[in-house]
């Protein structure tokens, strides 16, 4: 299993790129988001991958932080969506829009991506509701072999995002609608509640929707 490559991107083109790493070139395919990120010839650069493996192919996948291939990994999970379509949510929905739009039930923000269809995005949204907690979100640089430091961000975030997923399930179990939930979370951390925090987040919600 190859987890991660680090090297120089001597080649890009439409869905991939290749990077040298000590005279062995690698094929990857990336989101169009990453793709823009990553310039040929613009020094060592390190790509976290997943391997995809199949009877008549293997593909690596690459992604500039821990919270994209984990969003790619989250992806793939529900049925109906496979690689392409991962990449193509992942090239219009930075892993925290994608956790967004999970948690407000917005189909419409999963729908821009290509090949992504009203019914798709909806069991995008449903099928991932309960586990978007798993999503380290509010990691955005280009990975760099995961110092200390950026670990426990990165754990400090996906706490941050679980009590926030647990938060919106406790509304919507009181009878509030996904949306109204989602507003009222997003305007309680905005008034100052701590997104780690799953009373403080519910008791603030409440408070944000008057009761």
């Amino acid at each position: 299993m190859i987890a991660q490559l680090r090297g120089t991107i001597v080649q890009s083109d439409t869905g991939g790129v290749i990077i040298d790493v000590g005279g062995v070139g690698y094929a990857v395919t990336v989101s169009g988001r990453t793709q823009a990120q990553l310039a040929v010839g613009d020094g060592d650069i390190t790509l976290l991958t997943d391997m995809q493996v199949r009877e008549d192919s293997m593909t690596l996948f690459g992604f500039t932080s821990v919270s994209e291939r984990e969003a790619f990994r989250l992806l793939i999970t529900v049925q109906g969506v496979g690689a392409k379509a991962a990449m193509a949510i992942l090239s219009v929905l930075t892993p925290d829009d994608l956790a967004t739009a999970i948690m407000a039930a917005d189909r419409a923000m999963v729908a821009r991506a290509d090949g992504v269809g009203p019914k798709l995005a909806a069991r995008v949204v449903n099928e991932l509701a309960e586990k978007v907690g798993a999503l380290p979100v509010g990691g955005g640089g280009v990975a760099t072999g995961g110092s200390p430091a950026a670990s426990a961000d990165g754990a400090g975030a996906a706490a941050g995002a679980g009590a926030m997923a647990d938060a919106m399930s406790a509304l919507v179990n009181l009878g509030y609608g996904r949306a109204e939930a989602h507003a009222a979370l997003q305007r309680a951390v905005a008034g100052g509640a701590a997104p780690d925090d799953l009373s403080g987040l519910i008791a603030a919600a409440l408070q944000e929707m008057g009761q």
